[in-house]
């Protein structure tokens, strides 16, 4: 009868079990324990009384990768290709609605320049009108008489308006 002061790691080393295996069998069996000087736990253990036999490892496979990567491949067959498909149609849906979106945006860019391009010539045309009445008024045109001159500029002024207003219809 031979009993040793093991540590958990050493006595899975001897039954060829984890350390944790180890551990657990020292609670299960009931060894007497102790703390060395550097603070482990020691297992006082005859290994010639002890008769253990590890069991038999259950639901543990050779390579869990290449399990997890089985799995991936056969979910991707059929739900990760209906997924992605989906997922397809709906990009492409909000695909459409971006572009039609952009189109309307070009539309209304161009519209806006149009409007700004229209409103610098309509303040230019009444720039010019505002200038046409303050010379009307002021009546300082050299060369005939101030009625005359009245009635000429009265007269070019209405075809002024005319010609703008018909630009303004087309």
């Amino acid at each position: 009868m031979c009993v040793e002061l093991l540590t958990y790691a050493d006595l899975g080393a001897r039954l060829d079990i984890s350390r944790e295996a180890a551990r657990s069998l020292a609670r299960r069996r009931r060894l007497p324990r102790s703390r060395s000087e550097d603070g482990k736990a020691l297992v006082s253990v005859d290994l010639s009384a002890l008769r253990y036999t590890p069991r038999p490892r259950k639901g543990r496979r050779a390579d869990p990768i290449d399990a997890s990567m089985a799995k991936i491949e056969a979910i991707k067959t059929g739900a990760f290709k209906a997924e992605i498909a989906r997922l397809e149609d709906v990009a492409a849906a909000y695909r459409s609605v971006f572009e039609r979106e952009r189109e309307r945006a070009d539309r209304l860019a161009v519209e806006l320049l149009q409007a700004t391009a229209e409103t610098k010539a309509v303040n230019a045309w009444a720039a010019q009108l505002e200038d046409e009445v303050a010379a009307l008024r002021s009546g300082r045109r050299p060369g005939g008489s101030l009625a005359g001159h009245a009635a000429r500029r009265l007269g070019h002024l209405a075809a002024f308006i005319v010609q703008a207003d018909r630009a303004a219809r087309t």
